[in-house]
């Protein structure tokens, strides 16, 4: 057995260890918030495990070029996601406010409504 068979086969359990975590981390995790983390830090590094080892299997242009591709697609959408999936939860009422250390959404939709309710609407021209 070589060393890039070893290195392939530690990156590939390294990764399944990391989707374990992330499966275990979704289902045990109290809200949404805490749910997304776990869905989100360790599918991505386990992702970039699986792909290095695929580098270090397949080592061409090819292939390295298809891994860069697919981590920066991975990188740019994942974080947008869980913000996304974030602020609707926290929106619709289904975060766990007891859990949260500061709440910036919270005191910035606050601010926003009081705007709102001091700018005149258009109904109230005329």
């Amino acid at each position: 057995m070589s060393a890039a068979e070893i290195a392939v086969g530690l990156l590939i359990l390294v990764s399944g260890f990391l989707s374990m975590a992330a499966g275990i981390g979704i289902v045990r995790f109290p809200d949404v918030l805490t749910r997304l983390h776990a869905a989100t830090k360790p599918q991505v590094l386990g992702l970039a495990a699986v792909l290095v080892a695929i580098v270090v299997q397949v080592p061409t242009w090819g292939v390295l070029t298809t891994v860069v591709l697919i981590m920066t697609f991975q990188l740019l959408t994942q974080p947008m996601t869980a913000h996304m999936l974030g602020r609707s939860a926290y929106r619709s009422d289904h975060v766990r406010r007891d859990l949260l250390i500061e709440d910036d959404l919270g005191s910035d939709i606050a601010e926003h409504d009081q705007e709102a309710a001091r700018m005149p609407r258009a109904d109230d021209v005329g």
